[in-house]
């Protein structure tokens, strides 16, 4: 079915908020007729958009009430949370028939974070060789190429021609259900080099299939980090990343849709952690997303004392000149803006391995300097400010001074806390924002008010 279309003619991926009102009023009338005719025409990504909109009650009485509604497609794009409870919900018969026709990778994704009791309900559902498969599959790290590949691949001897693989493929030999590449292997199932279906259908029976290689063939280890991997897929433009185990025979594949997926899975992980709100959903208990966010409050409690003791230092100088309580907040405000942007990127450059060893103190310096820039043509505005708010030219370069030492600070604090991080095993998104704000805060007002106090009082 085509995506569904608003009221106001925009594309909502299958799912309005009238269709969700549709939803409802069927569940609570117990029409499973109409209820199944609204979710027959769903794309498997929209069902689960549904199931992770709705609350758990209704969630509860819509899978009783139209049981075969999810299947393995719709547990594959479920969240991993939600997922749980959706599978608890389903009778065995139900699950086996969801998992049976799934990729090895996808059973894979779908069992690994479930309880050993759930899991082995899944595993039940499966075929011996595919349970083989994805049990294999688990004992591999948890972040590793081999945890994610998947088995399902076409292989063929690397001395075949065009027309031998044709007629391999025309065969009752099992395919994958989607595959771009042959995977070309020498007599000890080494992989050698691939070749596109596109070349192998665009040249004769009797050209070998060596002959039409990419040229860009490249492996990956059973261990090696997904992510890495996944960057590479990215970087090299490659369909298709053959895995290889410790003798160089191929295994699996990670195919390049999956790679995309597991890249912004990532990158919105990163933008949760830095707003120290973890990996929360829509569809999480109360009780969950406060615990998570609990942590990082509490932290930011602590730095916004540590910056209210530094303010407590120059009591008496805040006394004397009151402007400079109404003034304080703009310094940090500004150093702790120009902070996220310096670490926003830093993370980000992390994560996508561009930010390195031989670049770093290019960055930094970059980073420093702009923070410079930045911080001189606020100073001046800022002096023009004090001027003529409260008459006083040293008011003004006092905090057109105090502007540039915390932007300059920003944009070092911004890009060096991240690395610092980074290179002691701690994850930057997730701990950078509060040092960044603690750093920027006490620079802020320590700046403001030290040279008030030497300046003014």
């Amino acid at each position: 079915m085509a995506d569904t279309i608003t009221d106001e003619g925009e594309e909502a991926f299958g799912i309005t908020d009238r269709l969700v009102a549709d939803v409802l009023s069927a569940v609570e009338i117990r029409d499973a007729a109409s209820l199944n005719a609204l979710l027959e025409r769903l794309h498997p990504a929209d069902i689960a958009h549904l199931l992770e909109q709705i609350d758990g009650r209704v969630r509860r009485d819509l899978l009783v009430l139209q049981q075969g509604a999810v299947d393995g497609d719709v547990l594959s794009e479920l969240d991993e949370r939600l997922r749980e409870e959706v599978i608890d919900q389903l009778a065995p018969a139900e699950l086996a028939e969801a998992v049976r026709d799934l990729e090895s990778d996808d059973v894979v994704d779908l069992v690994e974070y479930l309880d050993d009791t759930q899991q082995e309900a899944v595993l039940d559902a499966l075929d011996a060789g595919d349970r083989v498969l994805v049990e294999q599959a688990l004992t591999y790290p948890e972040e590793s190429a081999g945890r994610h590949m998947q088995s399902e691949l076409v292989r063929a001897p690397a001395h075949w021609t065009v027309g031998e693989a044709i007629d391999y493929l025309r065969s009752d030999v099992v395919l994958p259900d989607q595959f771009y590449h042959i995977i070309l292997v020498d007599p000890r199932l080494k992989a050698v080099g691939y070749v596109t279906l596109g070349r192998v259908l665009s040249h004769p029976r009797d050209m070998p299939l060596l002959e039409l290689a990419e040229e860009n063939f490249r492996t990956f280890h059973v261990a090696q980090d997904v992510e890495e991997v996944a960057q590479a897929i990215n970087h090299y433009h490659m369909i298709t990343a053959p895995v290889v185990d410790d003798d160089g025979r191929i295994v699996g594949v990670i195919t390049i849709d999956d790679a995309m997926a597991f890249l912004e899975e990532e990158a919105e992980e990163d933008i949760l952690r830095l707003a120290g709100v973890g990996e929360g959903r829509l569809s999480d208990r109360v009780i969950d997303t406060t615990r998570r966010r609990f942590p990082w409050l509490a932290v930011n409690l602590l730095t916004a004392i540590l910056a209210s003791l530094v303010i407590a230092m120059f009591e008496e100088t805040i006394a004397g000149l009151v402007a400079l309580a109404v003034l304080m907040p703009i310094v940090a405000s500004m150093g702790g803006n120009a902070g996220t942007q310096s670490l926003t990127v830093a993370v980000r450059a992390i994560a996508t391995r561009d930010l390195t060893g031989s670049n770093v103190w290019r960055v930094i310096r970059r980073e420093v300097l702009v923070g410079l820039i930045n911080g001189l043509i606020f100073a001046v505005v800022m002096g023009i400010v004090g001027v003529i708010w409260f008459g006083s030219p040293l008011l003004g370069a006092v905090i057109g001074v105090a502007m540039v030492i915390n932007l300059v600070v920003a944009g070092l604090a911004g890009t060096g806390i991240p690395i610092v991080l980074e290179r002691l095993g701690v994850d930057p998104a997730l701990a950078s924002g509060a040092f960044v704000t603690t750093v920027t805060d006490i620079v802020g007002f320590l700046a403001f008010l030290g040279l008030a106090a030497l300046w003014l009082i």
